[in-house]
């Protein structure tokens, strides 16, 4: 399943049944999971670690050097998981610093031309959009969808079930369960259509409306608004994962 016209190092584990088309190129360090499909002209630098059952599309770069300043040559990583797609001329760099890494879960969809930069930590069962770009240390949750042409800046965080529109640029963090839009990027509602393709009932996604209108259309600072939500919504997995989301954030979250 290998071709002889691609270059993979005999230092490379390979796992069982992974095809590797002619013209790949398949570094020393680097281990491939099980059942994964490595088109042509797919480049899997030093440090990569990847698991089962994922798709690599044409002139994808895995395990970059970072595109970072401070990188020194260190040897440090890109881990991922297992059945994403990497679509076309997605490239994704391994972390700066020895001991470092880039994590990409499982069941992501990258498409063409997303780019993904050193340390950055990101979920399951996210969709990158066309040419979306995420800069270094971001962490991006579960069930993120990205729309096309999306930049992230360096170190912010996206929550749960998420989406930002086409073209919004960030610098804050984005909380759970909610529509990102404009530039600048402002609060644009609930993700009430993701919610309930994943089964959050309608009493659930009202709790979840009513602590983002204490939070984003209250008289009061963050701090006080998250003790609002606390005393006045009801409790639940939903709500404590936005509490616990914006106690966490160094960046502060996006505007309304």
């Amino acid at each position: 399943m290998i071709s002889d016209k691609a270059l993979v190092s005999p230092k490379a584990k390979i796992g069982q049944n992974v095809t590797i088309y002619p013209f790949a190129y398949i570094e020393d360090d680097v281990v491939i999971g099980d059942n994964c499909i490595i088109y042509p002209y797919v480049s899997v630098m030093n440090g990569t670690r990847m698991g089962r059952d994922n798709k690599v599309f044409q002139n994808t770069v895995l395990g970059a050097e970072p595109q970072d300043f401070n990188y020194r040559g260190d040897a440090s990583q890109l881990i991922i998981g297992d059945g994403n797609i990497i679509r076309e001329n997605v490239v994704i760099n391994r972390a700066t610093f020895s001991g470092g890494q880039t994590v990409i879960g499982d069941k992501n969809f990258l498409m063409e031309g997303v780019h993904v930069s050193h340390d950055t930590k990101i979920g399951r069962a996210n969709v990158f959009g066309y040419g979306t770009k995420i800069a270094g240390d971001c962490i991006i949750g579960d069930r993120v969808i990205f729309s096309s042409g999306v930049i992230a800046n360096p170190g912010s965080r996206v929550g749960d079930a998420a989406m930002i529109q086409s073209g919004t640029r960030f610098s804050k963090d984005i909380p759970p369960f909610i529509v990102a839009t404009d530039n600048p990027v402002r609060y644009g509602g609930v993700n009430t259509t993701i919610l309930r393709n994943y089964g959050v009932d309608e009493k659930t996604i009202a709790h979840i409306a009513n602590a983002y209108r204490l939070i984003f259309h209250g008289q009061t600072s963050l701090f006080d608004a998250v003790l609002q939500v606390k005393d006045q919504v009801p409790d639940g997995a939903e709500i404590r994962n936005i509490i616990e989301f914006i106690n966490g954030t160094k960046l502060s979250i996006i505007g309304h």
